[in-house]
């Protein structure tokens, strides 16, 4: 072998691992980013559950405060 072809294969052999680890980074990334957009997804449901239900609760009191006009005004 030559000293060129010696280089490049060192080069070589140094360059690989840390290209392997630029992926293994970016894959850990994109994985803990998924992983929090799935608990965001989870809290907006919450959210939303807990705004139905008042919604409801608030729909519900209106309800009642109006049999309650219509009882009064008998």
């Amino acid at each position: 072998m030559n000293f060129c072809t010696t280089c490049r294969a060192t080069l070589l052999a140094l360059a690989l691992p840390a290209l392997a680890a630029c992926g293994v980074e970016t894959a850990g990334t994109a994985a803990t980013a998924g992983a929090m957009r799935v608990q965001e997804i989870e809290q907006g449901r919450v959210v939303q559950q807990q705004v139905q239900q008042q919604l409801q609760q608030s729909m519900d009191q209106t309800q009642q405060r109006a049999e309650q006009l219509d009882q009064a005004t008998r």
